[in-house]
């Protein structure tokens, strides 16, 4: 199943009472090297939209980068629930998650079904964690950025 996961953007989550924490575990068994220079970024979205077939131009409202290939992101203060992660591995080591990914990024989501985001119901306050695999198996195509 295609689906684009366009716009990555880094934005502080809404103000107001506190929110809930959320720590993605991310387990990367693709072949490339994650570091500081090739990170994964992992994203929270309030809409399992930004998967669909097509979708482009939605940005997360919060991204966070691992800079290991077992690495955990940490959202602080999350005002929103359900959230969906949707997981990118850039190994041309030059994306910088402010745009659209670049073709060749391997794209993951945290999910129960194959090709789903499965959502994330948070607690006000309290602290929610869920592991989540990328591989390799789903790269960003020359054709999707075209589309």
């Amino acid at each position: 199943m295609a689906f684009a996961l366009a716009a990555f953007a880094q934005a502080p989550t809404e103000a107001g009472n506190k929110g809930s924490s959320l720590q993605v575990r991310v387990k990367y068994t693709g072949a490339g090297s994650v570091d500081e220079a090739h990170k994964i970024y992992v994203s929270l979205w309030d809409t399992p939209d930004f998967a669909k077939e097509g979708s482009s131009g939605m940005p997360p409202f919060v991204t966070m980068p691992v800079t290991s290939k077992s690495g955990t992101a940490k959202f602080q203060d999350v005002q929103k629930s359900p959230v969906y992660v949707g997981i990118a591995y850039d190994p041309t080591g030059k994306w910088d998650a402010q745009s659209e990914p670049p073709a060749g990024t391997s794209l993951g989501l945290y999910n129960k079904e194959k090709g789903v985001p499965a959502p994330i119901q948070l607690e006000p306050g309290k602290t929610t964690k869920v592991s989540a695999m990328l591989d390799d198996s789903y790269k960003k195509s020359d054709m999707e950025k075209k589309q």
